[in-house]
């Protein structure tokens, strides 16, 4: 494990606020040259601290209005059932994020649609197709309150 120090959370804060930051600017910002700076950021990379860089998408704005946690209870858990269905919620679009977790649900599963409809057509053609899942619990999504918020260092 990669050992932090203060110049390397503020990188780290930096980069959760903006992405995009150019590499000049950021060095700036943390009080390193240019060339130090990417070697840190590469070795905070090649270490697993920095996951991935992207864009934060508004699912409304793409036309995906509906949004749901799912509480899915499989049948059993042989492991060749849940290999298979870890692969199927990894491979479909409408799945945003899966959790295993403790307590009465086996996976817990954010769901983006475009309306009730097309949720019913995931439950219906995908979800309850899968032969580990039992049953599933709907939570439908009224409006985020937390959401996307940066790590805190």
């Amino acid at each position: 494990m990669l050992e932090l120090d203060d110049r390397d959370r503020r990188i780290l804060a930096l980069l959760q606020k903006n992405s995009r930051m150019s590499n000049a600017d950021l060095a700036d910002a943390v009080g390193m040259s240019a060339s130090a700076l990417w070697r840190r950021v590469r070795a905070l990379e090649e270490a697993g601290v920095i996951e991935r860089y992207g864009a934060v998408v508004n699912p409304a704005a793409m036309g995906l209005g509906f949004e749901a946690i799912v509480h899915v209870h499989l049948t059993r858990h042989d492991p060749d059932r849940i290999v298979e269905f870890i692969r199927a919620i990894e491979m479909c679009k409408e799945v945003q994020e899966c959790y295993s977790t403790t307590g009465q649900a086996d996976y817990h599963l954010r769901v983006l649609c475009r309306d009730l409809a097309a949720y019913n057509g995931f439950l219906e053609n995908f979800l309850f197709r899968l032969p580990a899942v039992a049953s599933a619990q709907t939570n439908v999504v009224l409006r985020p309150v937390k959401r996307n918020r940066p790590v805190e260092l």
